[in-house]
């Protein structure tokens, strides 16, 4: 399986973007994960495979993620963004026997 993530960009605090994972082949669950400047990984976002959904309680409120099945794609809404938002973001997926699998990251910046 590969993931492919796209979709961040440079935005003002207060603003949105959309990042998207497309995932070649059948997974479990996909979480998105973002790692700040001089900070550790951190999961934000996750849906399993029956579509349960969490996220972190720095995010809560503010990002959603979705799924788009027919596309084999996994989207992070991220609304009312700050600058403590801006880090490299990362999904993650296991497969259905817990197989582990990494996007490349996709930058997000937010400024003030």
């Amino acid at each position: 399986v590969q993931l492919q993530a796209s979709g961040g960009g440079l935005v003002q605090t207060g603003g949105s973007l959309r990042l998207s994972c497309a995932a070649s082949g059948t997974i479990f669950l996909l979480e998105w994960h973002r790692q700040a400047p001089g900070k550790q990984r951190e999961m934000v976002a996750r849906i399993t495979d029956g579509d349960t959904t969490s996220y972190a309680s720095s995010v809560k409120g503010r990002f959603t993620i979705s799924r788009d099945r027919a596309k084999g794609t996994v989207y992070l809404q991220m609304n009312s963004l700050k600058p403590e938002d801006t880090g490299v973001y990362y999904c993650y997926a296991q497969g259905l026997y817990g197989q582990v699998y990494w996007g490349q990251g996709t930058q997000v910046t937010v400024s003030s």
